[in-house]
């Protein structure tokens, strides 16, 4: 049987967003999504971890080298969501409601591609302290 270990990452990026669905009325958005429907925008401090599961390499004694984990989430989540307005900034989220829901599965297909295949990846995203989604969900 082969052993697992799960090793994780923890990052932190500062964002704004409002959440907005255009096809419903001003009335329907205020009554669903209440403040965070602020014509404004309103910001959280996201608190995200990355964990990565899968066998130790004999030769390194690493699931995975951890320096190369943060260089990509450095470059692929922190660097493209630090300080933006999600849904004005970044790409992803022009069309597509920036909720905690979709923000972790939008950082997951971004950071999947990076991850080697035979790797587990889940990602944790608190948006307050008491609130947080994973992905996925097994």
């Amino acid at each position: 049987m082969v052993q697992k270990v799960a090793v994780f990452r923890k990052e932190h990026f500062n964002a704004a967003h409002r959440l907005h669905n255009p096809e419903w009325s001003e009335k329907k958005n205020g009554e669903v999504f209440g403040k965070c429907n602020n014509p404004n925008f309103h910001g959280h401090n996201y608190e995200l971890i990355v964990q990565v599961t899968g066998p130790v390499d004999p030769e390194t004694g690493y699931v995975m080298d951890m320096k190369v984990l943060s260089a990509i989430l450095k470059e692929s989540v922190i660097d493209r969501f630090d300080h933006r307005n999600l849904n004005l900034d970044v790409d992803e989220f022009k069309t597509l409601n920036p909720t905690a829901e979709n923000i972790a599965i939008v950082i997951y297909s971004i950071i999947r591609p990076q991850i080697e295949a035979g790797l587990d990846l889940k990602i944790r995203l608190y948006e307050t302290e008491r609130n947080f989604v994973e992905y996925p969900v097994q």
